[in-house]
């Protein structure tokens, strides 16, 4: 996400931060803040932001597929007499000599071929259609409603609140809900929904964030409760929401934290994220080590540390069955690099034993003579790993590996400063920008008259609905969960921007075979 000013940590600096996470929020989320950890998740391509993503996110970017996808095409007469295949882009009708044939209506600037509204990443028009839209193509669709079941995480989750109260973020499950509602509004006005609404449902969940019996059990009631063709969102810190919902074909996004490969390809099509693989990421801060610090003397440490080769110890969370493995795969790729790991130190997200874990890690780190410490972690557990860094005066390279949310100003100005103020790594967010002007809040209030309810949150609610909605157009009338994956691997990619990073989906010949 990305960062704004802000004037100290507190009540309102902190929440001033989050309002400026713009158009790129689908690349992390706090309810979801397992999926950046690259050593302790997985993911492949089909889940590829990224914000998330990788990414500025679809909606805020662009559209949907630029080629009819599948089987879901349906002929029918448009509005100006003549017989359109739909899905169907503006550029699609131009390209056939139909455009001017068809009434795009007042939701698309036909100067610009784009959404009529006031986002740089507006995505591209899709012809209005008519006729008959195939009525109950999957369960949870209706010739007229897509039944959708927004998931929140349990009100007073201790684990998230650990994350959110830190920047002082205290939106209600309630005001999260009613700011969803009106970014669906949004969606249903300017994209194109085949003569459907969203029958939008919430649902709290009733287990902490990694509590797998009470997310299986949630997925389940889902199921048999409401009968979804979607859910937006799930736990944070366990695979068995989305694992259960796969299980009964529903198809969720962003439902569960970045996995191995293997994860969403045994359940394709259903399972769907927002940020890049654990692998990718683990690629890119590989290849800077290499490139830019192996081999070469601290210059960012303490005294103690400075013009000393560099020594690395990696640091990170333990949030999943596959994070030992990708912390160890991290470090086979460093000795093969000539540069062994000093120490490896795991830690689990739990608010009542971090200052303990902390007193560990560093002694761990500073035993083993570590002068940059590269780190792997949630957007909290830095607070105190400075900290007692500092009280055991030790003062070495802070690296940031593609942590979630580490990077952003509202969390990092919580850690111990004379730690943090050389700290540098490598990113996957966007630069900052002013919220009024670009990102979900600003299209928010433009289309609402008002600031979101949730105006703390609204940047990490924004990208599930963002996604969802650009696939469904992109999809046409017959939508299901297998037209919506085609739709994501015909789809070319994000509005490329020179501040955004860019999402894709699909082998796009990116990542020389990288998962």
């Amino acid at each position: 996400m990305q960062p704004g000013s802000a004037s100290g940590a507190g009540a309102s600096g902190g929440n001033r931060q989050l309002k400026r996470w713009g158009p790129i929020a689908g690349i992390v989320a706090v309810a979801a803040i397992g999926v950046g950890v690259f050593a302790a998740t997985g993911g492949d391509d089909d889940s590829s932001s990224g914000s998330t993503i990788a990414t500025d996110a679809p909606t805020t970017t662009a559209a949907g597929p630029e080629t009819t996808v599948g089987d879901s095409a349906v002929p029918t007469t448009g509005g100006g007499g003549g017989e359109i295949t739909y899905p169907l882009t503006y550029s699609q009708a131009v390209e056939q000599g139909i455009a001017d044939q068809i009434d795009w209506g007042d939701r698309c600037d036909t100067t610009t071929g784009r959404v009529a509204v006031p986002d740089y990443f507006a995505p591209e028009c899709y012809a209005p259609f008519s006729g008959d839209n195939g009525g109950s193509t999957a369960d949870g669709v209706t010739a007229d409603e897509i039944t959708v079941v927004y998931y929140e995480g349990l009100e007073g989750d201790p684990i998230i609140s650990y994350i959110t109260d830190a920047i002082a973020a205290d939106d209600t499950n309630a005001q999260q809900f009613e700011t969803m509602r009106g970014l669906v509004q949004y969606y249903e006005t300017y994209y194109e929904m085949y003569g459907r609404k969203v029958n939008l449902v919430t649902y709290e969940g009733t287990g902490l964030a990694n509590d797998d019996v009470a997310a299986r059990a949630d997925a389940a009631a889902i199921a048999e409760q409401y009968h979804p063709f979607a859910v937006l969102g799930g736990p944070a810190l366990t695979n068995a929401f989305a694992d259960e919902l796969a299980s009964r074909e529903i198809l969720c996004v962003g439902c569960t934290p970045g996995q191995p490969a293997e994860f969403y390809q045994d359940r394709d099509p259903y399972v769907w994220g927002l940020d890049g693989s654990a692998i990718q990421k683990q690629t890119l801060v590989l290849e800077f080590l290499q490139k830019q610090l192996i081999g070469q003397p601290a210059s960012h440490g303490g005294d103690a540390v400075q013009g000393q080769e560099r020594r690395f110890g990696l640091v990170y969370i333990d949030s999943s069955d596959a994070s030992s493995e990708l912390a160890q795969r991290f470090a086979d790729q460093m000795e093969a690099m000539g540069a062994p790991l000093a120490e490896i130190v795991a830690y689990e997200l739990d608010p009542a034993t971090i200052q303990a874990q902390a007193s560990q890690v560093i002694g761990k780190m500073k035993a083993a003579g570590v002068t940059t410490i590269i780190l792997s972690t949630d957007p909290v557990a830095p607070r105190d790993f400075t900290r007692e860094a500092t009280a055991q005066e030790y003062f070495p390279e802070w690296f940031v590996a593609a942590s979630t949310l580490v990077d952003v100003t509202a969390f990092a100005r919580t850690y111990d400063q004379q730690q943090w103020q050389h700290a540098f790594g490598v990113t996957q967010l966007a630069v900052r920008g002013d919220p009024n002007a670009t990102g979900y809040y600003s299209l928010y209030q433009w289309f609402n008259g008002s600031p979101p309810p949730a105006d703390d949150t609204i940047g990490v609610i924004g990208p599930n609905p963002a996604l969802f909605f650009a696939m469904v157009q992109g999809v046409g009338p017959n939508l299901t969960a297998a037209n919506f994956r085609d739709a994501l691997f015909a789809w070319p990619g994000s509005t490329r921007a020179v501040s955004q990073p860019y999402l894709s989906y699909g082998d796009k010949g990116y990542w020389g075979g990288v998962p």
